[in-house]
């Protein structure tokens, strides 16, 4: 059941993009609004449609798998950190769900690496890590961070 787009309703504030597992969601570069761009690919995750702040994302359902006459929303509300699902049946029965979008208050999940002290070089050479990438052990002595690859965090995307 792939994604797509309600273009009047996505001001292509990328979030969808961010979160997307398959990246197959994208920024149309002409007319800023979202995009799936390989449907066939979509996971059905609904990471997209929750992620969405405008509910400008919905999911077509497959004409074998569910008939005409279904849909499944999903709507977002972080003011109350609840997340609504309506599903309506194709004989019109309607079924809503209301749960708590995170147990955790907002933010304290995250964990902050920034004061983490830097692997020892035992840690680092030891036999647990001796088939991973160099990236990952870290053979050249140093502990890469975002500025020495040049990289940084996007503001308001949790990794």
């Amino acid at each position: 059941m792939p994604t797509f787009v309600y273009m009047t309703r996505c001001d292509g504030c990328g979030h969808c993009v961010d979160i997307c597992p398959s990246d197959i969601m994208h920024i149309d570069k002409k007319y800023r609004r979202a995009l799936n761009i390989e449907p066939n690919m979509c996971w059905e995750c609904y990471s997209c449609v929750k992620a969405c702040p405008h509910q400008a994302i919905d999911v077509r359902g497959y004409a074998d798998f569910a008939p005409l006459g279904h849909s499944v929303r999903v709507i977002r509300d972080e003011e109350k950190g609840t997340i609504a699902w309506k599903i309506k049946f194709r004989d019109g029965r309607e079924k809503n769900f209301l749960s708590p979008i995170t147990t955790k208050p907002w933010g304290s999940a995250i964990p902050d690496f920034r004061n983490e002290a830097e692997p020892s070089a035992e840690m680092r050479n030891s036999e647990l890590l001796a088939f991973e990438p160099e990236s990952i052990r870290l053979d050249d002595g140093g502990l890469h961070t975002l500025k020495s690859n040049g990289l940084k965090l996007k503001e308001g995307v949790y990794y």
